[in-house]
């Protein structure tokens, strides 16, 4: 009963059935994994968020290459401060103003972009402080460069000391000296300037994109058990199927519809129809039809007489 799993037509759907249904498996458990793994690095950088205040400031060049690990971990670096920019339209507790971001330049390599702090308002160059003079050494989290994405960005169109994203990418059309593709913001203001809170890395907590992850994962094992669900219901089908042709249980061939009935043919016009009624001017059997005979004509004749052709006795007055 089971031969017609044999034929080519089961063939395609075996296989494609025995490839979709791991597939989509494999898609459901990445994207779960995916979604833990935010899940940790969210808890990480809660754990890491309230512990800021007790962690030991470590040395710039043991936490570079910048990566989600080593994001708002605490950094110390020393040097002299050097170009001063402005970083507008970038929010703090719900008011508008600018960051105030100065270059220091370490002496054992490129320079480190430093967010001194934030001022409310519209981006101004006088109201922003001088950064101090001599060799300082700062401590600050350390945070990975921003992109178009960023919070806050804003690509070009910016005045003379303004800068729209904090990167490498951007500052080195702007300041004439090597810059680390990271920066640091200071744990405490000075000159006026409130600290900036560390951001989370990117792709890490339960963002929208975390859920997002989590949503795929249940489309991808809802199309494994579709898959697995129209597999067997071909299978029943075909077994069914199998089972009434071995039962004698074929339906009958429909009968073709009956076609319209004959019409009958018009004679041509001045000619009279031949007639239907049995016997008007058919012949007889073994004979040929003829023409009927000619009624003999009937004259008017005077009263009393007999009129021609009339048979029988006289008429009388």
């Amino acid at each position: 009963m089971y031969r017609f799993l044999l034929t080519p037509r089961w063939w395609g759907i075996n296989v494609f059935a025995a490839l979709a249904i791991p597939f989509c498996l494999f898609m459901g458990s990445w994207q779960l994994g995916r979604f833990e793994a935010r899940a940790d690095s969210h808890r990480e950088q809660q754990q890491s968020a309230e512990s800021t205040a007790r962690q030991t400031a470590e040395p710039l060049a043991g936490l570079l290459p910048v990566t989600q690990r080593t994001t708002g971990r605490i950094a110390e670096a020393t040097g002299t401060y050097g170009t001063q920019l402005l970083v507008p339209e970038r929010r703090l507790d719900g008011r508008d103003g600018f960051y105030v971001l100065t270059l220091l330049r370490t002496g054992d390599g490129p320079a480190l972009p430093v967010v001194r702090g934030w001022l409310p308002g519209d981006a101004n160059t006088a109201e922003a402080p001088a950064p101090p003079e001599g060799e300082v050494t700062v401590v600050g989290a350390l945070q990975a460069p921003e992109n178009r994405r960023s919070e806050g960005a804003r690509a070009g169109g910016l005045p003379e000391g303004q800068i729209g994203i904090i990167s490498a990418a951007a500052l080195v059309n702007v300041v004439p000296d090597d810059v680390h593709n990271a920066w640091i913001t200071l744990t405490e203001g000075s000159d006026g300037l409130r600290p900036v809170p560390p951001a989370v890395a990117q792709n890490t907590g339960l963002d929208l994109k975390a859920f997002q992850n989590l949503g795929y994962t249940g489309e991808w094992f809802v199309f494994a058990g579709f898959v697995l669900f129209m597999w067997f219901r071909l299978f029943r089908r075909e077994v069914e199927t199998q089972r009434d042709l071995a039962l004698g249980l074929v339906p009958d061939a429909p009968t073709p519809p009956a076609g319209p009935a004959p019409s009958a043919t018009p004679s041509p016009e001045g000619e009279p129809a031949p007639s239907a009624e049995p016997g008007g001017g058919s012949a007889g059997a073994g004979g040929s039809a003829g023409p009927a005979p000619e009624a003999e004509p009937v004259s008017p004749s005077p009263a009393g007489k007999a009129t021609a052709g009339e048979s029988g006795p006289t008429a009388k007055t």
